[in-house]
Order: C-alpha cells, then structure tokens, then sequence
C-alpha cells in the first residue's frame, strides 16, 4: 500500500526498483509500514521491471517493491549466484542493444534462462577462492558509502564557513 511509504524511517526498508540501486548496495530512500514482500541482509536483488538485469545485494533486511525479486542460494554459494546474474544482466543488455526490449521479465522466464549448474564440489570450490574477495568488495562498497555520506555533510558546512580545515606544519613544509 503506498500510503504506508515513507521516508521518516518508519517501518522497515523499501526498495521499489532498480531506481534504488547503487553500485553494489540499495540505496535507503523509503520505509513502508505494511511489508509484504520480504528479502533478507546477502540477497541478491534483481530488477525484473524495466530496467530488467540490473542487480544489486541487499546489505540489510528489507521490503521489496514489484520491480525487484531476492534471489538466494540453497546451496550457501551466494557468489556463484551473483556471478550467474551478473552474466543474465549481460543478456538483458545485449538483447536491449539489438532492440529487443523488457518491459518486465516473469518468474517462469527467469528461471528458463540457461544457467551452468556445476556439481557442489565445484561450487565448493569456486565459493572457497571467491568469497573472500566478495566479502572485500562489500566491505569496501560499504566504506565507500560512508565517506560519500559524510562528505555531503561536511562538504556544505566548509563552503559555508561553519568549519575550517586547519594545516598541519608537515603540510607547510
């Protein structure tokens, strides 16, 4: 129900759409009152409303709006998922450039789309040696995030003159 939007933090976290995406995380913009859609914190989001393909991680338990799916691995090998995505992403673009557009992408055609299956030991595998690069690019995403955040809180305060930054003597030198 979007009169239960809002965006005094009431509620839990709403993603709508790809609109919401960032680099790698949503970025928070709306709460909603009345959830009905859930994903949790390591989803996979996906856009299936145009734009379809884009993807981002949800980095915290959220709502989720009509424009978006959470996709997760049974399997705990939430890095071979992402990686698969990110190649259907790579067909949705192609098929975009040749024309060919998605308004909206359905379950039933999501899931025919051709996608490897290893056996688990592969999966094991693949998991073990990507995953603490995964992990390293969430938690610098992450830190991204916030130095972006408090440069617009400061930023303003500098051109305005309410701070100053001071020279250190190594700097004058």
């Amino acid at each position: 129900d979007g009169n239960s939007y809002n965006d005094q933090g009431n509620g839990i976290i709403f993603y709508q759409g790809a609109t919401d995406f960032g680099s790698r995380f949503p970025q928070i913009r709306q709460y909603t009152t009345k959830p009905a859609r859930l994903a949790k914190q390591g989803d996979i989001l996906l856009s299936v409303r145009a734009p379809v393909g884009a993807i981002n991680i949800a980095n915290n338990d959220c709502c989720i709006g009509r424009g978006l799916v959470a996709l997760n691995s049974k399997a705990n090998t939430i890095t071979y998922l992402y990686e698969a995505i990110k190649t259907l992403k790579q067909i949705f673009d192609r098929r975009n450039i040749d024309g060919t557009t998605f308004g909206a992408i359905a379950k039933d055609d999501l899931f025919s789309l051709n996608v490897i299956d290893p056996d688990n030991s592969i999966l094991d595998n693949f998991h073990l040696f990507v995953y603490p690069m995964f992990i390293r690019m969430n938690i610098l995403e992450q830190e991204n995030q916030s130095l972006a955040s408090l440069r617009d809180f400061l930023l303003p305060m500098l051109m305005n003159g309410q701070v100053t930054v001071k020279t250190s003597k190594k700097a004058k030198k």
